[in-house]
């Protein structure tokens, strides 16, 4: 079965997802905590869940195609868990349901997925990362891209498309997934590291048979800061890029990290722009 670990972009996923990668698969004394991270916590949807699927998916135009995705998400998800045990997978897709040619299809239901660990951003610093990471060229069209609800990413070559949607919409899908559904927000784990990384321990307790250690959670805490996050990114050991999808400039993953700040950063038209489109949400989690 399958715990997703999920997020609207730029929210701190791959910091959690970092963690999550100590807590289970890597030793947090080992150099490179990112070892193996694509293995042990991969991306969903990608290529390989879907290549030679069934006769529909025999290339990656095929792939490329959203019909052919939304179709086959229920059946990519059957044989991911045809391997017995417990998958961790990190997706950016929102929960949704999709009707097409007659039929209803969802991203995923409880007979495929066991559970979600969610992370929330306070979208006044998400947006900064977000113009950054997808080469936008200003806050308006960044806060166009956040109130999309038709929005899909990775529909360039070589990705796949994942149902975006806009950020509260993002979050309101998955708060309605009805069992085994924890929520971080990226300020809490900034914050308080310890005390999160302990809720994560007691959430991954219901599924796995496993102790509490202080002085991993400690080591995990000093690993997991962004300027080491950003040190492995420049020594090599984290590969992910920012990619312009027209012209294949890269950038770095890690950008601002903690410095991200809205009070410092955004100006106060787009900032005022956020609070309001977002009100409702941003009061329900406490950003208002």
């Amino acid at each position: 079965m399958i715990i997703w670990l999920a997020s609207y972009p730029k929210s701190g996923n791959t910091w959690l997802r970092s963690i999550l990668n100590q807590i289970l698969f890597v030793d947090p004394t080992t150099e490179n905590i990112f070892s193996d991270i694509h293995k042990n916590i991969p991306g969903y949807p990608s290529l390989i869940h879907f290549i030679n699927l069934n006769p529909s998916l025999k290339n990656t135009n095929d792939i490329q195609k959203i019909s052919n995705i939304i179709k086959n998400w229920g059946e990519s998800q059957n044989k991911i868990n045809k391997k017995k045990g417990l998958k961790f997978f990190k997706t950016h897709n929102l929960l949704t349901s999709i009707n097409l040619d007659g039929q209803t299809f969802h991203f995923t239901d409880t007979r495929n997925s066991l559970g979600v660990i969610y992370i929330v951003r306070d979208p006044r610093n998400i947006i900064t990362s977000l113009k950054n990471h997808f080469f936008l060229n200003s806050y308006d069209e960044a806060f166009e891209m956040m109130i999309d609800k038709k929005r899909w990413i990775g529909t360039t070559k070589d990705r796949v498309p994942q149902s975006l949607s806009s950020w509260d919409q993002h979050f309101n899908s998955w708060s309605f997934f009805p069992k085994n559904y924890i929520l971080f927000r990226y300020e809490d784990l900034l914050s308080d590291p310890k005390k999160q990384i302990i809720r994560l321990y007691e959430y991954l307790q219901k599924f796995i048979k496993i102790n509490f250690d202080k002085q991993k959670i400690d080591k995990i805490i000093l690993n997991s800061k962004f300027l080491n996050l950003k040190k492995l990114e420049n020594q090599g050991y984290f590969k992910e890029k920012a990619i312009d999808p027209y012209t294949k400039e890269t950038k770095e993953f890690f950008y601002l990290g903690p410095r991200n700040d809205y009070s410092k950063i955004l100006d106060d038209k787009t900032r005022y722009k956020i609070e309001k489109h977002f009100k409702v949400t941003m009061k329900k989690i406490g950003y208002l």
